[in-house]
This record gives structure tokens, sequence and C-alpha cells, in this order.
């Protein structure tokens, strides 16, 4: 009888508990080698390519693509093959879902070089050199994130999950990547121009397999019922319940969470049940300002002003042990937005920051941030954060304090108002300023000679 091993999912990094298939770079039945790609994973951070922890046949898979898979369940199932290189006897994966452990590949740091993966506690005590997927190491090297060929297309992880969400076949994009590599850029110059593709005979082989059975195309479409406020009979239509039939989120029905919003979903439970928030509001004077200004890169400087006046809006809050770490530096949150869900990269040392170091680190944090490049290690440590929610619109808010960190800084919408002076009244530039901390941590005096200490900085006429 053959023997079969089963790969479960590992933790693909911080102890996330899941991840959802993007795409399998092989199906059942087929015969794959030892570190080969298997299928690349969406987590709440990033696109991680899986290899194959095994030579042989594939005889089953988790699922398809769009589907979470919980982390330690079965990812795959494999016939090996003797006479494949196989992995030594002993030399696991470093699969360990009792504790965190590292992501398998590198990722694209700030210089736009390879990010070396942190050491596994195993390895700072002296231990095996495994990583969480992929080959075992003799020395310290690791695996760089390098372009897979599918189907005859060579496009990263992170560049098919984006054409899968912008529905964009891969096969018709041209390259223009070393190697003739498909590139983000590519991608999403063919989403926002159509005509750039390829013509579809052009498609690499293998890719005709997935065209429809003729039967398929030749079936009639099913009629599309006209959506109506009232009956036949000239009464309210009643609501279909949820479950009723199959569909989308747009059609009313339940749809699952998945990779930066699932875990967007975690955090801010997590947060609402352990933060004690307390909100202060007022409105910084802009009037005195001198010529046109980086409103972001002054909100971050005055932050760091009022950081430095206060420091005990700049730390950590242990709620277990009751502790509180106050920060010698700056390195401030700031929240980015996107279509997949809410990101907060770190700006580093942003106490060491002119005007042009943080406008150049927040555009280099954006960037990476819409790639999916940023690197994990970006996305935490930061001691205080920064929403400016109001480039969309609102004027306050109660932002949410993510725990470790004490406090957030939230800058509404811009606006002229009326304001009494001296003798009359004049128009002032008046920028909204919410701060929410978590009063376990900080006093309300504390809050407020915090907010005074950076409406004093928002005021300097530059």
């Amino acid at each position: 009888m053959s023997q079969t091993k089963t790969f479960h999912l590992p933790d693909l990094g911080e102890g996330l508990p899941d991840a959802t298939i993007v795409e399998w770079f092989v199906k059942e039945g087929d015969i794959i080698r030892l570190d080969e790609p298997l299928v690349s994973m969406e987590t709440a951070k990033a696109v991680v390519e899986v290899p194959s922890p095994v030579s042989g046949k594939v005889l089953r898979l988790a699922g398809k693509a769009g589907d979470v898979v919980v982390t330690g369940a079965m990812l795959a199932e494999f016939e090996p093959d003797a006479s494949l290189p196989q992995r030594a006897e002993g030399h696991d994966t470093g699969h360990h879902h009792g504790a965190p452990a590292k992501p398998a590949k590198a990722t694209a740091s700030d210089d736009c070089g390879e990010l070396p993966v942190q050491p596994a506690p195993s390895e700072a005590r002296g231990g095996d050199a495994g990583t969480v997927v992929g080959a075992m190491q003799s020395s310290d090297a690791v695996h760089a994130e390098r372009a897979i060929a599918v189907g005859g297309v060579k496009a990263m992880p992170a560049v098919r999950a984006l054409a899968r969400k912008l529905g964009v076949d891969l096969a018709r994009v041209p390259a223009t990547g070393p190697d003739g590599t498909v590139s983000l850029a590519d991608v999403k110059q063919a989403a926002a121009d159509p005509a750039r593709l390829l013509p579809s005979t052009a498609n690499t082989q293998g890719r005709t397999a997935q065209a429809p059975a003729p039967a398929a195309a030749s079936a009639p479409a099913p009629s599309v019922q006209q959506r109506t406020p009232v009956s036949a009979a000239g009464r309210p239509m009643r609501t279909r319940p949820p479950g009723a039939d199959a569909g989308a989120a747009a059609s009313g029905q339940p749809e699952q969470l998945k990779g930066v919003r699932r875990n967007m979903a975690r955090v801010m439970a997590d947060a609402h049940s352990k933060v004690v928030p307390t909100t202060l509001v007022d409105d910084a004077d802009l009037h005195a300002w001198i010529g046109k200004q980086d409103i972001t890169a002054r909100l971050v400087r005055a932050i760091v002003a009022a950081c430095k006046a206060v420091p005990a809006l700049n730390a950590w809050f242990d709620g277990e042990a009751l502790a509180v770490t106050r920060h010698p530096h700056v390195d401030v949150g700031i929240a980015v937005d996107t279509d997949d869900g809410l990101f907060v990269p770190a700006l580093r040392n942003a106490d060491m920051l002119d005007a042009n170091g943080i406008r150049a680190g927040i555009n280099r944090l954006r960037a990476q941030v819409e790639e999916r490049s940023i690197a994990a290690s970006e996305l935490s440590g930061y001691t205080i954060s920064l929403s400016n929610f109001g480039m969309f619109a609102g004027r306050y808010a109660t932002p949410v304090v993510v725990p470790p960190c004490v406090a957030i800084v939230g800058a509404g919408k811009l606006s002229h108002d009326v304001v009494a002076v001296m003798g009359g009244i004049e128009v002032h530039r008046r920028l909204p300023i919410s701060l929410t901390f978590d009063h376990r941590a900080a006093t309300g005096g504390e809050a407020a000679r915090f907010l005074r200490a950076l409406l004093d900085d928002m005021a300097l006429p530059n």
C-alpha cells in the first residue's frame, strides 16, 4: 500500500489564524517536485508563495481559489515518489503551529532590495535553520520571492492576486518586467485600458483547456427577473431572506471576509474588548501658515512635538500586567485606506525627520501598501498612530486605539470658520482634531496637555 503525506497549512507569519487561497499552481493528479510552487496564499499582510514539502503525486487539495484555510488544517495530500528528491528524515520545514513562525519568503524592503527573514526563536538559540515553508537550509541563506511560470505566464504571487481581483487575464497582458515577467504596473495598465490586452489567440499553451465547453456556450442565458417595489397585486414585495439563492454580496447575500478585511475585523473586535477609550476634540487654527504647506507632514511634526511634551501618550500599555512602556522615539502608524481594507504602516523615527523626510517616507509606505510589497515588520511596532480621515469627509471622530498603543490622532476635513477676534470677526482655516486615548494608561489631564501641545505646533507659521 502506498504511503501518503498530509501537508498542513503552516503559520505564515506572526501567529495569523488563517489564510485565503489565491491560486493553485497544480491540480489533483499532477506530479510535483520538492520545493516547486504549490499554492499562493493571501494573509492579512501579504501574498505568500507556498512550495511543496515533498516530491510526488498530488492526491487532494484543500479547496479552490477564494477559500479560507485555517492554520494547521490540511492544505494538500501527496503520494511521495521515492525516485524523486525528498527532504531527509528529521529535517522538517519548521512548521510549528504552537508558536509564531517566520514567513517563507523574503519580501521587498524599503530600498527595493531583499528583506531578510527574521530568525525563528529556535534559530536564535542555535537550532535548525528551517523555514516555515521551503527547503531545509544548511546555512543562513533564505529563499527570495520569485516570479513563477504558470500556464506559460511568469508573474509574482502578488501580481497574480491583483490580476484575479481586477478580472484581468494574465495570459493577455503584455509583459514588460525582466525576463518576460508580468509586473504589477502591467496588470494595472491592462485593467485601466483593456485595449492594451493581447488578442485571445495569443494565449500561451495550456490556457485553452480553460475555455468553456461548446454546450455551455450554447446554453440559453437564464432570464433575469426585474426587481420591482410592488407585486402584481400592487402590494410591497417581500425581501428575500439571506440564503434564498446563491449570489455575491452585491445581490444582498452574505460574503465571508478574507485577507486584510478578515484580520481588520479581528483587530477591531480585540481593541473594543481591551481598551477603555476616551476622546477629546478641538480645532487646529492654521490662519498663521505662510504659503502652501504639507498638512500631513505638519500633523506628524505636531504629534512628535506633543509626544515630547507629554510622553504618557507615546506609549504601550499591557493590560494584563498593568505596565506602561514609554518610548524615547516616535514611530507613527499612518492609516492607509485601500479597497482590500485598512493598513497601518509605521513611519519610523518620525522625531528625526524633517518635512521632506516625512513626505518621502509616507509616499514610500503608501506605494508599498498599494503594491502589497510592504514587509510585515513595517505594519506593526508603531508607538502612536494617525488617521487622516478628513481627506474624504468628516470633522470629528472616535478613532480606534489598537493595543498596545495608548493613543491615536484623527484629523478631520479642513474648513473655513468664522472666528471671533479682538475688535471683530475673521475667517480662519481650521483643522478638526480628535484624540482618542486609553484611559487606563493616561489621565484626562495628560491627554488634554498632549492635545494642547499638538494644537500649538499646528498653529505655528511654518
